[in-house]
């Protein structure tokens, strides 16, 4: 393919790790040296790691303030990319290698998107998508014309030989077709490369003792009166605290106490506010509360990690923890523990991230992020190549809290538990909303009225559910468009 290519294997067949080892190829070679990596913003970070630690390359950032001509590899969110200031600077230079993942943002010609990338002078060029045509057929002339012009002719030429009169997304010719696309397109398919055994998932829900209950409502209260008048800024101090502490009460009430500690102490909130913290606070921390394979607990916070485990132990397991503040030696000896002597891993989110725990396969949520996309990431530390068992997931969640309407939205609403590790950030993606997940949940959840609230509840599950089925038609669009001509296995 000379060095540009889309790669559109199905979800979680490792994009990311097909690309970093062309790029390495590259580099070993020595035909590349200037490199540019175009992601979504919320993959950034996670792209810099997956260069340095699996092939060795560090990567610059790119931000607001940095010099992109100084820098000979860097990284940078598509959106700060295409940005005048930015565009111009990285229109001067020449890369020898532009990566861009999600390149199915790229399908519509007319966007800054695609122009940026068509723009930007580079001598190889990978473009990463599970899901290349979304709509029709020029979706996939866009992208292929972007990698190499021409390829597919022009566009009236395109049309008439390749779509069908009245119907934009039937080709006609479909094997000249599926030859061109040969030539520039590789797509794995799941069901030939990776079968990985099913999940089950089991909802635990639990009880709250009565001190529990009230002191929950009594957070909850307060949360609700003030994070209104906070202003609706997502920067505002009090407005982060307020979420803080909404999701610490989902988690622990020794997570929720130190907060509510710090809180009472904090000038940023009115006297009167600060003595009801004060007795929100007391009332914390007067109550304690009680929890035959190898099991992973994963908790948000630390407190509660320091709290469960002289619980657990006290019950006669043997445990592992796992956290941020432990060096990397000691998360290395915390594994290796898990895995040959101990039953319960304790972790914090850290042990969401880069690690394979698939030698277990239960993952307890003890309590559940507002983020989806943590919690799929803490499954997919078992349920992952080399996983020979059935996955069991087990969520704990109690009525009338913030975490119930989590798992009615994931669960309940779009069954997140089936989807392939990765479907979920692809149907999230097609939200037609532009706050995150968690600012719409607090959203809803601090609605005063529990009618109006529970309305909002079902207006965003039913968006959640219209994104699924739009991600399904893709996915079912794709495979018929594609079917398994493009595979590795079709071209030996």
């Amino acid at each position: 393919m000379r060095g540009r290519a889309i790669l559109a294997d199905e979800v979680g067949l490792g994009k990311t790790i097909e690309a970093g080892m062309v790029l390495k190829e590259l580099i070993v070679r020595g035909l590349a040296r200037k490199v540019l990596i175009l992601t979504p913003a919320s993959l950034v970070v996670q792209w810099q790691e997956e260069m340095a630690v699996k092939f060795g390359l560090t990567f610059e950032i790119m931000d607001e303030f940095e010099d992109w001509a100084r820098h000979e590899r860097v990284i940078s969110s598509i959106d700060t990319a295409k940005r005048d200031v930015h565009r111009d600077e990285i229109q001067r230079l020449s890369y020898d290698v532009v990566i861009v993942d999600e390149a199915h943002r790229l399908k519509n010609r007319a966007t800054k998107n695609w122009k940026l990338v068509a723009a930007v002078r580079k001598k190889y060029m990978l473009l990463l998508t599970a899901t290349p045509v979304q709509n029709d057929l020029e979706e996939l002339f866009n992208l292929v014309t972007l990698l190499r012009p021409g390829q597919l002719s022009s566009y009236g030429g395109f049309r008439r030989r390749f779509v069908r009169r009245g119907d934009p997304r039937t080709p006609t010719n479909a094997t000249e077709l599926k030859r061109l696309l040969r030539e520039v397109m590789i797509r794995n398919r799941r069901s030939a490369v990776l079968v990985l055994p099913p999940r089950r998932v089991f909802p635990a829900e639990i009880v709250l003792s009565r001190p529990e209950r009230k002191l929950y409502e009594a957070v909850t209260d307060f949360v609700r009166d003030r994070y209104p008048a906070y202003g609706r800024t997502s920067t505002s101090v009090n407005r982060l605290a307020l979420i803080v502490l909404q999701k610490e009460m989902g988690s622990s009430t020794f997570a929720a106490a130190e907060t509510l500690r710090r809180m009472k102490e904090s000038p940023n909130f009115a006297y009167e506010d600060r003595l009801v913290l004060s007795d929100l606070y007391e009332r914390a921390a007067a109550i304690r509360r009680k929890i035959d394979d190898k099991a992973i607990v994963f908790t948000q916070y630390l407190r509660t990690l320091q709290f469960l485990r002289p619980l657990l132990e006290g019950d006669g397991h043997t445990v592992s923890v796992f956290h941020g503040g432990m060096s990397p030696g000691e998360k290395e000896e915390s594994v290796c523990s898990f895995r040959d002597r101990t039953r319960v891993f304790l972790s914090t989110e850290a042990g969401g991230e880069g690690r394979n725990l698939q030698f277990c396969n239960t993952v307890v949520n003890f309590d559940l992020p507002w983020n989806p996309l943590k919690i799929e990431q803490r499954i997919g530390r078992v349920h992952r190549i080399g996983q020979t068992r059935e996955v069991h997931i087990v969520n704990l969640w109690a009525r009338d809290t913030i975490e119930e309407y989590v798992i009615e939205l994931l669960d309940r609403k779009i069954n997140m538990f089936q989807l392939v590790v990765g479907e979920l950030d692809l149907v999230l993606g097609r939200l037609d909303e532009a706050k995150t997940f968690e600012e719409v949940l607090m959203d809803i959840w601090t609605v005063k009225d529990n009618a109006r609230r529970r309305e909002e509840l079902a207006r965003f599950g039913d968006q959640l559910l219209a994104a699924r089925q739009k991600y399904e038609s893709t996915k079912s669009y794709d495979e018929a468009l594609f079917g398994n001509e493009l595979t590795a296995e079709a071209r030996a």
